[in-house]
């Protein structure tokens, strides 16, 4: 059974996060690239926003039945199946993973423009992921 309590506490979380870092992402990229502290605080906003929906993604896969996921990625595009989000947009936003591990495990020096690339994406894309989970929330038994 969804815990409701538990995804609606993290989308709090995510939302929060999200509006710290949106005048970050106003800022255009040459001023972005300019400042350390605003590519330190994207870099952890983002970790923190996208570590939050892959607990999301799980809880609600696995509380559905079905096995976790094999990946972060696969978290996002089997909410498709279970028809959370569009296949498309499933897609589109599990890209987002593969950001969150180059950021948490530093697996290649982390480029500040794939970076602020992400912080956009983020801020266009994580509202209408919010959206789909707050939908799916609502119209579950």
């Amino acid at each position: 059974m969804v815990d409701r309590d538990l995804v609606t506490r993290k989308m709090a979380l995510i939302l929060a996060d999200l509006r710290a870092v949106v005048p970050v992402a106003e800022k255009p990229l040459e001023e972005y690239l300019a400042s350390a502290n605003d590519e330190i605080l994207a870099e952890r906003y983002l970790e923190r926003m996208i570590g939050r929906m892959i607990d999301i993604n799980y809880h609600l896969i696995t509380e559905a039945g079905h096995a976790p996921p094999r990946d972060y990625y696969e978290s996002f595009t089997q909410l498709a199946k279970l028809r959370v989000l569009p296949p498309a947009f499933a897609s589109q936003i599990a890209a987002c993973a593969g950001l969150r591990n180059r950021l948490v495990h530093e697996y290649d020096e982390i480029d500040p423009r794939r970076v602020h690339e992400g912080l956009q994406a983020a801020v266009r894309d994580i509202p209408e992921y919010l959206r789909r989970v707050q939908e799916h929330l609502e119209s579950a038994p």
